[in-house]
């Protein structure tokens, strides 16, 4: 069987280049030990919080970088109240191409989910084995397969592995900041989030994630006198009728939503921001004096989000009940990814790379499922990018996180040859 597959595969290879063969073999031998440094990394807790275990699974794979002759540094993350990041750079005379992982996941110290556990040969479950620590392996394998077949000097790579994707730093211009360095000069982004894990989809656009806050006063009094015009509507009335404003106004707009995830109401009301909870306090008979909501809002380009924040600004501001005022704030989060032509092209050579490795096709994945990511904050500097190309499974982001460990393999050799084809264009 295992000559058989091997027959089909060098026939998918038909056309390519003999050292396209020998990173692929490079790959396959290589997988023992890949599987073995997943597993290594997915056993230390890098919950974000946790500064010294996200140092830790950044010193695993600093230590990987720097056996391959890449010139690392830590960037240290006290700025933006952060552990760090991973940055290992490999001039050399190819294109630019920034690899974007990611050290932290979402599980901390406390979380009785802690530990890597193989199931089969094909499955094995833990913290961020997919989101994103399988991505990070597929990086540092597809490099040592470089590296095996001799195809790694022409490569010119910049690698950034950050510590707080999961909850980024504070301001977000800081804790982007070596990020944004980065990739400065560069052609190509590849990043190796889990996507939608399913090995037959790529992601070329992602949308961004914002927050706003919508705070009502009123004017307060006995309830049996609500809606007279010298007391008014009440702080409960208004906010509905702004958060309706908003449903109407936007709610079907290709790639935009919008949640009102937390409503408070009544006589008096406490919102705690940082944890997202409060209370609120009110009697039958007293018409609501103050209410607040907050919220998410995703979008796929800066000119939706501005679009969007106008509307909500104008529903704020006119038909207002009466005796009532209303103000609305935003907050800027993860920026959007855009679709591109530049990144379209791109999935096309991944795409084509896939197909003669006898993989499959890959298509790019509806934004609307693709969450917020890293590589949004290098897409206005950097003209071709896909992201979603780490390792598959299912249910990131929950104690049944799992992997499928055949995509190791074959996620690594889809990148390590992409990676040699892009080398290999003029400068």
């Amino acid at each position: 069987m295992r000559c058989f597959t091997c027959a089909v595969l060098f026939a998918a290879l038909e056309l390519s280049v003999p050292m396209e063969r020998s990173i692929v073999a490079a790959v396959d031998a290589g997988n023992p030990a890949a599987l073995a440094l997943l597993e290594k990394a997915v056993n230390i807790n890098s919950g974000t919080h946790n500064f010294p275990g996200v140092r830790a699974v950044g010193d695993v794979f600093r230590a990987e970088l720097d056996a391959l002759g890449f010139k690392t540094s830590w960037v240290d993350g006290t700025a933006f109240h952060r552990a760090g990041h991973l940055v290992a750079d490999h001039p050399a005379p190819g294109p630019r191409i920034i690899l974007i992982g990611h050290l932290d996941t979402v599980f901390e110290k406390d979380s009785p989910f802690q530990a890597f556990k193989k199931i089969d040969d094909k499955t094995a479950t833990g913290p961020g084995i997919i989101d994103m620590k399988g991505g990070d392996v597929i990086i540092v394998a597809a490099l040592k397969a470089l590296k095996a077949a001799g195809a790694l000097d022409r490569l010119n790579v910049v690698v950034v592995m950050t510590g707080d994707e999961e909850e980024a730093g504070d301001p977000h211009s800081a804790a982007r900041a070596a990020l944004v360095q980065a990739a400065k000069g560069a052609r190509y982004a590849l990043g190796f989030e889990d996507g939608p894990g399913d090995p037959k989809f790529a992601v070329t656009a992602r949308r961004g994630t914002s927050s706003w806050k919508l705070q009502v006063k009123a004017k307060s009094g006995h309830s049996s006198q609500i809606f007279r015009t010298d007391i008014g509507y009440g702080a409960n009335f208004e906010i509905a009728r702004i958060l309706d404003g908003f449903r109407r106004r936007l709610a079907g707009e290709p790639h935009l939503t919008f949640n009102p995830s937390l409503v408070l109401g009544g006589t008096a009301s406490d919102l705690d921001e940082a944890l997202a909870r409060g209370t609120a306090s009110g009697k039958t008979n007293v018409i609501a004096e103050q209410a607040v909501a907050i919220g998410d809002l995703r979008t796929l380009s800066k000119q939706q989000l501005e679009h969007a924040r106008s509307v909500m600004k104008s529903v704020v501001a006119t038909t207002r009940l009466g005796h009532t005022e209303a103000t609305i704030t935003f907050a800027d989060g993860y920026p959007g990814l855009p679709p591109t032509n530049g990144n379209a092209r791109l999935l096309a050579a991944y795409d084509r790379v896939s197909r003669e490795l006898g993989l499959g096709g890959v298509t790019a994945v509806s934004p609307d499922r693709a969450g917020a990511a890293d590589v949004a904050f290098i897409a206005d500097q950097v003209p071709n990018i896909i992201d979603g190309i780490g390792l598959m499974g299912r249910d990131d982001h929950s104690p049944q996180e799992t992997a499928d460990l055949t995509t190791l393999p074959s996620q690594t050799k889809r990148a390590a040859v992409l990676l040699y084809r892009l080398s290999q264009e003029p400068k």
